[in-house]
């Protein structure tokens, strides 16, 4: 049995997924792009080794920057990571990126690089909340679960629909949807205020922990173009001046919450959990994994 521990980000979903490995003896297993690359530890997120109580975590810290992961080529990588494991514990608050893990989108097409440069000149020249506003008109669904700073992913949409001439949302369609065989799923879900309340206190705590430090690093040594190309949330705030931790915060708070809309829409039957009103059992149990 797999278990996937999914939800916003702030939510509380890795300290479960920690938690209910040492429950049940298993090893959790990243199913986030961006912590899934090296350099980013602080401002992603990634589990600290307290954070990890212990239990064996795959897949943070672990690819290059100058690497591009789509849904699928990422969703291959940690079907590698999971079927080295007897017990795992899947944990993401990406929605499309699961749909690549579980298997439920359809085949990407091969983007030409021509026209991804010029969708990157495109970016460089206009920004992205008006490439933002150009995918609104193509692909309303798509470009509503993007926010307008959200540059790389912006970015991939629109070369997709200059490929395939459609939206890009489309490679969901006819796909089938629900929980997997062979999966159990929960959907963390605090309030819509604690989450606001906790995203505030995650970055002041990433800040506190080094994040300045940590975008410095990575100029430093040379890595700001594959920044500014992978746009991780929040990275470029540190960059572009003005009051960085309220930006972060603002836009982190939207994210989370468009992130607690898409679960919710597209597997509305996977249980909750609320990590402030409900207990390790509860959780435990809502899932109905091994042993509970």
């Amino acid at each position: 049995m797999k278990i996937a521990i999914l939800g916003p980000t702030a939510s509380g979903k890795s300290a479960l997924a920690a938690a209910l490995a040492v429950r049940f003896g298993g090893t959790v297993v990243n199913g986030d792009p961006f912590q899934a690359y090296g350099g980013l530890a602080i401002g992603t997120g990634q589990p600290t080794l307290e954070d990890q109580g212990g239990v064996t975590h795959l897949g943070y810290g672990c690819l290059p920057l100058s690497l591009r992961v789509n849904p699928h080529s990422f969703g291959e990588r940690v079907q590698g990571w999971l079927g080295g494991c007897s017990r795992p514990v899947l944990v993401t608050g990406s929605g499309l990126y699961l749909r690549g893990i579980w298997g439920q989108l359809s085949e990407f097409p091969a983007v030409p690089e021509a026209l991804q440069e010029r969708v990157r000149r495109w970016t460089d020249r206009l920004g992205g909340p008006t490439l933002h506003r150009f995918l609104g008109a193509v692909d309303p669904l798509r470009a509503a679960q993007l926010h307008p700073n959200d540059r790389s992913r912006i970015q991939r949409a629109l070369a997709l629909h200059l490929a395939t001439g459609g939206p890009p949302s489309a490679l969901l369609d006819g796909v089938k949807g629900g929980v997997p065989e062979g999966w159990k799923a929960l959907l963390v879900l605090p309030s819509r205020e604690s989450l606001r309340l906790r995203v505030a206190h995650r970055v002041r705590t990433m800040v506190e922990a080094g994040w300045p430090q940590e975008v410095a690093a990575l100029v430093a040594s040379g890595q700001e173009q594959d920044l500014r190309a992978l746009h991780p949330l929040g990275y470029l705030a540190w960059l572009e001046g003005g009051d960085p931790e309220a930006r972060i915060v603002q836009e982190t708070q939207a994210y989370a919450k468009r992130q607690s809309t898409f679960f919710r829409n597209q597997w509305p039957e996977i249980p909750t959990w609320d990590p402030d009103t409900e207990d390790l059992e509860a959780a435990a149990h809502r899932i109905q994994a091994p042993g509970a």
